[in-house]
């Protein structure tokens, strides 16, 4: 792949290859997007000129007339505005997010522009009904896809409609950003010192090196000395964002200042400048509307219409049979943790609270498995266990992932690059890593994003995809590497997942190559498949290796975390049966004259998809980014959703037995073959039934989570 500098034109209009992200500055977006903006509006104009002289002339234009030239456009937008986006997320400050704001309205204006050309509308059409013959099922669905697409973009509406409804789009974008920008500033601005040992009592090593690393950049000084902060004297600084968050949670001894933290991350982005309560409503009243302009009845219903499930009552009854199999469970998960902790000195008269489940969950776990998720961290430096997961990636689907730093440009010096050969040794794609949390500019969470798209090119070349894979795990700290705990494995397991369907497709339409043109419920198939490695003993040994003495994981650690796999699993499933539900009934029942407001509306929810309710001071969802920020609304289900598809999909595995090799590597290619590979080119029902041979069951999914049905009821 070639990667073409500035040299030949300013960096954010290249087009094409890997961008030149050092130089792509808030300048260059507040420069250079109007000029692309104008290249683009202009082309289109042509576009759209030359499809109606041959709807004129009784011409029918072919695939490539009117597909082809319509990515060509696309693709630049796509691709210049697709870095912007990331930098942003990775990169972001208060000059960049500026400059990321004052053009989001002209790209929304302009992608409304697209999506409501009725020259181009009625062009797909006639391509659809007049050369079906001529196109392939891909094709096919590819059209049809776009139809629906620009259905819900408003193609259809009368002028003033379609006036109204661009006007509330860009709103939404507007909303959508300042929820995001909230929630980073939130998360970022709070923070706790503490001064004296008492108040880090309980918590290991690593934490308080990453608490005085804290401290340290912060500026911090002992009190006593005015020396620097360490690990063993303070002082230490605690935040909301994970890697000081949850081990703070999860070992501090002191439980008012637990009480004090978790209450501050429940709170956040809901109150003073950044309070995001008044953006929720008002997202919630224009996607509805935009909805009911489209003719759905409600955003739900708008956004099912292009997903695995086609209505509201499929999607509660998936939840409820998992809601169901899960409260008992849960509800005697509480009730053990409640007798364990008074057994420990616990105020009897005290009922557990929210800031104690983690603390005592993990005390319990650590007792009854003799499990510490701390001392297991030791074994899993993030080296090594990118090592043991291209090992597996290797075995199950015949490639070879081989580091390239120093061969593409970076963001941030610990950004990684590798590229990804087939066993042939023939390129077949790259990807970024960006492993580390920057609370300074990089937002929270974990994604893959696409940075190029597998494409067929006129002349037959092949552009190979590349893909951004972002983490938020620990950093290193002083002379240690990134010691991952055992939920960061995880993690990075599943966004390696979804990288893989982008790099390993085959598909030659970069419409449906990866990820692209897959149902939103589909997507997360591949990346909880990987998840399920991580408990493989072959993996788990593969990916372990001690920082220091270089040893394997002992047997007795691994048998240690395959039993606790299930472990509070209730209480785990309840909590994403709990933020499923809130989001699709906020986005079927909630409206403007609704007597509830959005939170009293969860909180109703949470009645029975809770043990404990959430306190007063919970406004948690003042930081579901997901469902106001990124592309989950109405869709939140799809975890779960996925999740059965993809215990089903790694019970194939499990039915040979994991420990054979000849048949894992079969079935791996098979899934390859299948999942991987096709993409969007077929819908997900009948590219699951080609690998599996019959469709999904939720048999595995219950199994795997370690609820039985038979002895589940409802609350």
């Amino acid at each position: 792949m070639n990667y073409k500098s500035a040299e030949a034109t300013t960096p954010l209009l290249v087009g094409n290859g890997l961008p030149d992200y050092k130089h792509i500055t808030h300048d260059e977006v507040s420069k250079q997007i109007p000029k692309l903006l104008k290249i683009l509006n202009d082309k289109f104009t042509n576009f759209e000129s030359v499809i109606n002289n041959n709807l004129d002339s009784k011409k029918i234009l072919t695939w490539e007339e009117i597909m082809d030239n319509l990515h060509d456009i696309n693709e630049s937008l796509r691709w210049s505005w697709g870095v912007v986006s990331h930098l942003n997320g990775v990169c972001n400050s208060n000059e960049f997010r500026s400059a990321y704001a004052e053009q989001q309205p002209e790209i929304i204006r302009f992608i409304n522009r697209v999506g409501q050309s009725k020259v181009l509308y009625n062009a797909l059409n006639d391509l659809l009904n007049k050369s079906k013959k001529s196109l392939d099922e891909t094709q096919i669905r590819i059209i049809e896809a776009e139809i629906v697409s620009m259905d819900q973009r408003g193609v259809g509406l009368d002028s003033e409609k379609q006036k109204q409804f661009n006007i509330d789009s860009a709103r939404l974008g507007e909303l959508s950003t300042n929820f995001s920008n909230n929630v980073l500033d939130a998360t970022k601005e709070w923070s706790l010192l503490l001064n004296q040992k008492s108040e880090v009592e309980g918590l290991p090593r690593r934490a308080l090196e990453i608490l005085a690393k804290r401290a340290h950049d912060n500026g911090d000084v002992n009190q006593k000395d005015n020396s620097k902060p360490t690990p063993e004297k303070g002082p230490w600084r605690v935040g909301l964002e994970s890697p000081t968050y949850i081990p703070f949670m999860t070992y501090c001894s002191n439980r008012s200042l637990r009480e004090v933290v978790y209450k501050a991350h429940v709170q956040r982005a809901s109150e003073g400048n950044l309070d995001n309560q008044e953006n929720i409503k008002e997202i919630l009243i224009l996607r509805r509307r935009q909805a009911k302009r489209l003719g759905y009845i409600n955003w739900a219903e708008l956004s099912l219409a292009t997903k695995m499930a086609k209505d509201v009552a499929t999607v509660e009854k998936l939840l409820e049979e998992l809601r169901s199999a899960a409260y008992l469970c849960a509800k005697k998960e509480i009730k053990e943790l409640q007798i364990y902790a008074e057994s420990k000195g616990f105020n009897e008269s005290s009922e557990i609270a929210p800031w104690d489940i983690i603390f005592w969950a993990e005390k319990l776990k650590e007792e009854r498995f003799n499990l510490n998720q701390e001392e297991l961290r030791p074994w899993f430096p993030l080296p090594n266990v990118l090592d043991g997961l291209f090992k597996l990636s290797e075995k199950l689907f015949g490639i070879k992932i081989e580091a390239a730093d120093g061969e593409a440009p970076i963001w941030d010096p610990e950004v990684r690059y590798f590229r990804v050969k087939d066993s042939n040794n023939s390129l077949l794609a790259s990807f970024f890593l960006d492993p580390y949390s920057r609370p300074e500019n990089k937002r929270g969470g974990a994604w893959m994003d696409e940075c190029l798209n597998r494409n067929k090119l006129k002349n037959g070349e092949i552009v190979l995809p590349v893909a951004y894979l972002v983490c938020n795990q620990t950093p290193p700290v002083e002379d240690k590497p990134s010691l991952m705990s055992f939920e960061e494995v995880r993690t990075l397991f599943h966004e390696f997942g979804h990288g893989l369907q982008h790099m390993l497709t085959t598909v030659d339409y970069p419409q449906a190559a990866g990820i692209n043109n897959v149902e939103w419920d589909a997507v997360e198939l591949p990346s909880q498949f990987m998840e399920n490695w991580c408990f493989d003993k072959q993996t788990l040994l593969n990916i372990s290796s001690h920082w220091e003495t270089g040893n394997k994981l002992p047997e007795k650690e691994f048998k240690k975390i395959e039993k606790s796999r299930n472990f509070n699993s209730g209480l785990a499933t309840l909590r994403q049966v709990h933020f499923a539900l809130t989001d699709i009934r906020l986005h079927s029942v909630w409206d403007e004259e609704s007597k509830l407001t959005p939170d009293e509306i969860r909180r109703e929810i949470a009645i029975s998809t809770t043990i404990i309710p959430p306190i007063n001071e919970d406004n948690f969802l003042c930081a579901f980014s997901h469902i106001f920020a990124g592309g989950y609304s109405a869709g939140y289900y799809s975890y779960k959703w996925a999740e059965v598809l993809s215990a089903d999909a790694f019970s194939a595995f499990e039915e040979v037995g994991l420990s054979k090799d000849s048949e894992i590597r079969s079935i791996g290619r098979k899934f390859r073959e299948t999942i991987l590979s096709l993409g969007g080119s077929l819908s997900p029902d009948i590219i699951f039934e080609l690998f599996r041979g019959r469709s999904a069951k939720t048999d595995a999914l219950i199994r795997h989570s370690g609820l039985n049905k038979n002895d589940s009821n409802s609350n």
